[in-house]
């Protein structure tokens, strides 16, 4: 019995936990980051950057679109050419699924999608299906024409000011959503 009570414990408190974890929504919609723990939003960053062609599911490296799904921040760059870099765990599992039932990838390239997800590393990044995306700033770019619009090979970009504050929020393994 006593063992049952620690068990409905740690489920709480692990259920607690999940829902007091922050979390990222990109809104490609109303062009905005807003920062989340549970359904409560803690701060929004607006005049976000998008992918030169617009948003949807990525149908090849090199296409410029900013990938809609759930990802996780899977690596993190203080020195990056864009300021700070967020990496995210781009192709997902469900990327992967939707390429390899179009023939844009092999079964051998899925297999290691999925595999790299299970075993919570970052995915191949050299497929098809191209990586490197993640949400950044401008860099030593013009921020002047940041969020005046899309001009990102297929990652979310914001200004250098928002990138720093943001970087309070982001940590490897922070779930951001792409809708």
């Amino acid at each position: 019995m006593r063992h049952l009570f620690f068990f409905f414990c740690w489920l709480f408190f692990a259920n607690s936990y999940a829902q007091d974890a922050v979390w990222l929504l990109v809104d490609t919609q109303k062009k905005n980051i807003q920062v989340k723990q549970g359904d409560r939003t803690l701060e929004v960053f607006e005049q976000i950057s998008l992918g030169r062609n617009g948003v949807g599911y990525k149908q090849k490296s090199g296409d410029n679109i900013t990938p809609l799904g759930s990802y996780k921040i899977a690596s993190a760059n203080d020195k990056s050419h864009f300021r700070k870099f967020f990496g995210l765990n781009y192709p997902s599992v469900y990327d992967a699924e939707l390429a390899l039932q179009a023939n844009r990838i092999s079964y051998s390239d899925y297999k290691s999608i999925t595999r790299a997800h299970r075993m919570n590393r970052i995915p191949p990044q050299n497929t098809r299906l191209g990586g490197q995306v993640g949400i950044h700033g401008v860099g030593g770019g013009n921020e002047n024409i940041q969020g005046l619009f899309d001009w990102t090979r297929g990652c979310v970009a914001v200004s250098n000011e928002q990138i720093d504050q943001l970087a309070k929020w982001m940590h490897v393994g922070t779930r951001v959503e792409i809708k």
